[in-house]
């Protein structure tokens, strides 16, 4: 409810009609808001993670000021197409699913992603692929709606009980309580959790699943932008580039992630 409220303000903030915010100096940024360490909002709406970092700095190397705007993550590409903001920068993975609606920038970023589970069960020894699928089965599994790592659930496991949820902290919560068996997301958000008091029975299950072993995981982190919109895209390209050949986008993961996620222009 707190994501839905914060999404609809900014909403009202920024109109609801069309917008070309970036040819009069301003970026207008639409992400998440609650997908901690890549995007936190707080209750005015200030936004802070990687992802703020990341607009931050291609907003300073396209010379423009920065506005964001807080969007529920399933929301975020109809409201892109509605030019309710410029471009989102949201943790979001490059998919050809989501390339038949928008466009997205190079790749900036890629992470591997994890299942959770509790310490003491049969599911954190699973030392392979195969025998994690199996003993999924039947299993209540948790992850963001319209995410990679839903689509990934949908299609390689369905003999288990696919359960999604609006934002990170739910699926947390019902993790926690016992109402999920496990959790499927990025190794950074799994690590998030793991970090917490309500996170210190569980650990990560050994298996690592690479972005780029499943098509539903996409190939890596980019900026979405409207498939009219060539100019922006080939200035914020330009823009990645420089962050990545300068150290900028190096150091924002680090600080974020403990890890260097980024990737390079080659």
């Amino acid at each position: 409810m707190k994501l839905k409220l914060l999404s609809f303000a900014a909403i009202l903030a920024c109109g609801l009609g069309p917008v070309a915010h970036a040819a009069e100096g301003e970026l207008v940024i639409g992400t998440e808001g609650a997908y901690p360490p890549f995007s936190m909002a707080d209750a005015n709406g200030n936004v802070t993670g990687f992802d703020a970092d990341v607009g931050n700095a291609v907003c300073a190397k396209l010379q423009l000021k920065c506005r964001f705007v807080v969007q529920a993550f399933d929301g975020l590409i109809p409201a892109l197409n509605a030019k309710r903001f410029d471009i989102i920068i949201s943790g979001m993975s490059i998919t050809d699913e989501r390339q038949k609606q928008i466009d997205f920038s190079r790749s900036y970023g890629e992470f591997p992603n994890h299942f959770i589970a509790k310490k003491d069960s049969e599911l954190a020894g699973a030392k392979d692929l195969d025998t994690l699928k199996k003993d999924l089965g039947g299993m209540r599994v948790g992850v963001q709606a319209g995410t990679t790592h839903a689509a990934y659930v949908e299609k390689n496991l369905p003999d288990a009980q696919l359960m999604t949820y609006d934002t990170l902290d739910q699926m947390q919560i019902d993790l926690a309580s016992g109402r999920l068996d496990t959790s499927f997301a990025d190794v950074t958000a799994q690590n998030d959790f793991l970090a917490k008091p309500d996170g210190a029975d569980f650990q990560l299950v050994d298996v690592v699943i690479d972005s780029s072993s499943d098509a539903t995981l996409g190939t890596g982190l980019g900026i979405g932008i409207r498939k009219d919109e060539a100019e922006l895209k080939e200035r914020i390209n330009q823009a990645l580039c420089d962050l990545g050949a300068d150290g900028s986008m190096k150091a924002a993961s680090e600080k974020w992630f403990k890890m260097d996620i980024s990737q390079t222009c080659k």
